[in-house]
């Protein structure tokens, strides 16, 4: 059955969610991801999405969405034929003092980044890494591993619940600083057995409206 824009996002956010913490958000997380002012309405997506067999719920369980695999299926396929898809490259443009372009007919793809079902992508919300040119809006394209080394950007769940974009580093004592790039903000120092890496960034989309 047809999906409205409103529900093809709902879908997208919960395979997100479950893709980045291996389980489905609360109702409470979806309608934060969302911006959605009523639980209510939640329930109300949730109904609608499982009489159109797109979600079940688990019995006697919390956190019991779960993707139906025609859904899990379709998305795969439009993963891959966006990775397949070509842009041409036409050649190179200065961003300092101008050069003569040359027309260089190639093409570019985003095979090496989606050709792994590894790889996720993620939309930025805040302003924490900015002065590494992530802002608010952009779209991170993130290999999930939980080997990074020291100065990576990576996804970073805190404590088992909360996940954020930071740069990675290891300090002494077994202490791990998730470090904002914003001047503004103060590096997040915790115990390393309370932050689990999920994933190391490897592009950084923007689209200009």
């Amino acid at each position: 059955m047809a999906l409205t824009p409103k529900q093809k996002e709902f879908l997208d956010f919960l395979a997100q969610f479950i893709e980045v913490h291996g389980y489905s958000p609360s109702y409470q997380e979806i309608a934060q991801g969302l911006n959605i002012a009523s639980i209510s309405t939640v329930h109300k997506h949730v109904s609608a999405l499982e009489a159109k067999r797109y979600i079940r719920r688990a019995a006697n369980r919390s956190r019991s969405l779960e993707l139906a695999p025609e859904y899990l299926q379709e998305r795969s396929r439009q993963n891959q034929l966006a990775g397949s898809a070509g842009i041409p490259l036409l050649g190179r443009i200065a961003a300092g003092s101008p050069v003569e372009a040359v027309s260089q007919p190639e093409t570019l793809t985003l095979d090496d980044f989606t050709r792994s079902d590894q790889i996720y992508a993620l939309k930025v919300r805040g302003d924490s890494m900015i002065e590494d040119h992530i802002c608010d809006g952009d779209y991170v394209l993130v290999e999930r591993t939980p080997d990074v080394k020291d100065g990576d950007i990576v996804v970073a769940l805190v404590s088992g619940s909360e996940a954020t974009l930071k740069r990675f580093y290891r300090e002494p004592g077994h202490v791990i600083r998730l470090q904002p790039a914003n001047a503004s903000m103060a590096p997040i120092r915790l115990p390393q057995r309370e932050v689990t890496i999920q994933g190391r960034v490897l592009a950084v989309l923007r689209k200009f409206k």
